[in-house]
C-alpha cells in the first residue's frame, strides 16, 4: 500500500472514530435550546442607530430534504443545520451553513443551498467543506464569507482538532485539549474551495480561535478601514481581543487591542462577536456576552468607521448572524437555524 492510501486510511479511521463520538456527545442545556426569537427579543430600539427590528421571512426558508453525500465514507449523516453565512450573486442567495451531526455538536462539515432567481432552493450535493487535514479532523465548522472583488471569493472557517498535551503545555492552553483554528479557502465560483491554510498563529490563540469578524458592506464585499483589511478577534486567543489587519485577507499582523468592552451593569464575560456591518460611516458589532443571571444574551455596539475600536454605544439585542447580514431585497436579511424542530434540518431568514 503507497504511503499515501495509509495515510488516508489511517485519517479516515480516526475520522470515523471521532464521528461516532460526536453521536454520543452530550450538549450543554444553555446551549442546544439557544433560540433567535430570545435574542432578537431583547433589541432596545430607543436611540435609534440599532438595526431592526427583525421578522421572520417565511417565503425565504430553507429546508434540507436530503442528507448530503459524504466523500470521506465513513457513514457520516447530520441532523441539525445552523450558523449560516448568505451572500447574493447574479440575482441568486448563496447560503453556506453548518450541518452538524447534532445541535451544536463537533462532527460538522459545511453544506450549501442556492436560491435560483425562480424562488426554488437546490443543494449542492456534497459538502463544500468537509474534514480532510489533521487541523480538521473533529469538525469543519461556521462559514464567514466574503467578497473581495467580483468572481473572487474568500471564506473563513473553523476547524476542530485534540491537541496533544506538550501542545496544550507549550502554548499555556486553558480548558482542556480541543483545539479550534480559524482557516480560510478561496473559490471563484462560490461552489469549488481550495483550502489555504491556518490563519491565526499558534502564539495568538493559544490553540483557540473562533469569530473570523471583518467588516462587510450591504453586498457581502469586504470593507478596508484604513487602506487595510480588519479582523476582530473576541473568543479564544488567551482571552484577550486581538485586531488583525491585512492588505491582501491573506498575510495577517495581530496586535492586543481591548476595542469592545462590557459595561458591569451588562454582563460577567463577552463570548464571541457574531459580525460587524458596515452602515454608511457606522460599524456595528453584534455580539453575544453573559449576563449577571449566567444566560446567554446580545448585543450591539456602534462606532464611527473612522475609528473603529472606541464604541460610542451599547444597547441590549442583537442578531448573532455569525456569518454576516446583507441586503437582500432592499432590506437588511439574515439566517439562522436554531429555532428548527428537533429533527428537522431548517434555516429561517429574517428582515427589517
Amino acid at each position: 500500500m503507497e504511503m499515501e492510501e495509509i495515510r488516508l486510511t489511517t485519517f479516515n479511521d480516526a475520522l470515523g472514530a471521532n464521528y461516532r463520538a460526536a453521536l454520543d456527545q452530550e450538549i450543554s442545556q444553555a446551549i442546544s435550546t439557544i433560540s433567535q426569537d430570545f435574542f432578537l427579543a431583547g433589541l432596545e430600539k430607543s436611540n435609534g442607530w440599532p438595526l431592526g427590528p427583525f421578522l421572520r421571512r417565511e417565503d425565504l426558508t430553507f429546508r434540507k430534504s436530503k442528507q448530503l453525500a459524504d466523500p470521506t465514507g465513513i457513514g457520516w449523516t447530520s441532523s441539525s443545520i445552523f450558523n449560516p453565512s448568505i451572500i447574493e450573486e447574479s440575482g441568486e442567495l448563496y447560503l453556506f451553513f453548518r450541518a452538524a451531526v447534532k445541535k451544536e455538536s463537533l462532527g460538522s462539515r459545511i453544506g450549501l443551498a442556492i436560491r435560483g432567481r425562480e424562488g426554488k432552493w437546490r443543494t449542492v450535493e456534497k459538502p463544500v467543506i468537509y474534514p480532510t487535514e489533521e487541523n480538521e479532523i473533529l469538525s469543519t465548522e461556521d462559514p464567514k464569507i466574503y467578497r473581495i472583488e467580483p468572481g473572487k471569493y474568500i471564506m473563513f472557517y473553523n476547524g476542530v482538532w485534540r491537541a496533544s498535551a506538550e501542545e496544550v503545555s507549550q502554548y499555556q492552553k486553558p480548558y482542556g485539549d480541543i483545539a479550534c483554528d480559524i482557516k480560510y479557502a478561496m473559490s471563484e465560483d462560490l461552489i469549488r474551495w481550495e483550502k489555504r491554510g491556518l490563519v491565526v498563529p499558534y502564539e495568538v490563540s493559544r490553540l483557540w480561535a473562533k469569530g473570523a469578524v471583518i467588516p462587510r458592506d450591504e453586498f457581502g464585499n469586504a470593507v478596508k478601514i484604513n487602506d487595510e483589511y480588519w479582523m476582530f478577534l473576541s473568543e479564544g486567543c488567551g482571552d484577550k481581543q486581538y485586531i488583525g489587519k491585512s492588505a491582501d485577507l491573506h498575510q495577517w499582523r495581530w496586535e492586543q487591542v481591548d476595542y469592545l468592552e462590557l459595561p458591569q451593569e451588562m454582563g460577567r464575560h463577552i463570548f464571541e462577536v457574531a459580525c460587524a456591518i458596515v452602515d454608511g460611516e457606522r460599524l456595528i458589532l453584534d455580539f453575544m456576552y453573559e449576563g449577571h443571571d449566567g444566560v446567554h444574551r446580545g448585543a450591539q455596539a456602534l462606532y464611527d468607521l473612522r475609528s473603529p475600536t472606541k464604541a460610542l454605544d451599547l444597547v441590549h439585542g442583537a442578531t448573532l448572524s455569525w456569518g454576516g447580514i446583507i441586503k437582500y431585497d432592499g432590506r437588511w436579511c439574515f439566517a439562522q437555524g436554531w429555532d428548527a424542530p428537533s429533527g428537522k434540518e431548517e434555516i429561517y431568514f429574517y428582515s427589517m
